[in-house]
């Protein structure tokens, strides 16, 4: 991507072609035909606007976890905003991924908010878990430690992390207290939002297999 996004690479190089005007098939060239194709003030060689070309490279994806990881990195990388690339989609015509895509630029923007109670209770009942308990408090050293769910009777938890977690000096904030539930023998699953979203069945499984080595206890 022109706009400068870092350490993606992909086999083929894809170019927005407005519609009515005639081109060449390349080697190794994917031509892509949108219903607009608006063009971006930036100088140098023409293209689309930033958050125009998230939103194609999702829709045009081969599969969910790369469209998951194109609507990310440029976020990640300060490129654009989840607030943005929402704006931009609000006005699309939804296609074969639209609920995917509108899901994970949620996430994006919302974090682990865009994961409801009923979701998480959900996913639980369809893997055969028990249904936790919403923002369980624990004591910590240094006060209480709040999570986003917890079952008290395996002595177990899980914190849903959204994206907001991997900035500034949030991922050792989370270290320690991860370090003290666990030394406190209470421990917990770390699921990223949106791997729920693309990695759902292995999360769900190695909870399983969590809640499955505690036995419950009285409480």
């Amino acid at each position: 991507m022109l706009a400068g996004l870092r350490n993606y690479d992909d086999s083929a190089i894809h170019v927005t072609v407005p519609r009515g005007t005639r081109a060449r098939r390349l080697p190794g060239v994917r031509r892509h035909r949108p219903r607009v194709a608006r063009r971006s003030g930036a100088a140098g060689l023409p293209r689309v606007p930033t958050d125009v070309a998230v939103i194609n490279a999702a829709l045009w994806a081969v599969s969910d976890r790369q469209a998951a990881l194109l609507l990310v990195m440029p976020v990640q990388q300060r490129l654009t905003t989840g607030d943005r690339l929402l704006a931009e989609w609000s006005g699309r015509r939804r296609s074969g991924r639209a609920e995917f895509v509108g899901t994970v630029l949620r996430d994006v923007t919302r974090g682990a908010e865009a994961l409801g109670e009923l979701d998480f209770a959900r996913l639980c009942r369809e893997h055969s878990l028990p249904t936790p308990t919403r923002q369980v408090v624990r004591k910590g050293p240094h006060g209480r430690i709040y999570l986003d769910v917890g079952w008290e009777a395996h002595a177990v938890g899980a914190e849903i992390d959204g994206g907001q977690h991997a900035w500034g000096l949030k991922r050792i904030d989370d270290a320690l207290r991860d370090g003290e539930l666990l030394i406190s023998d209470y421990p917990v699953l770390r699921i990223p939002v949106l791997g729920l979203r693309t990695h759902g069945d292995q999360f769900m499984s190695l909870l399983g297999r969590l809640l499955a080595r505690r036995e419950p206890t009285s409480a």
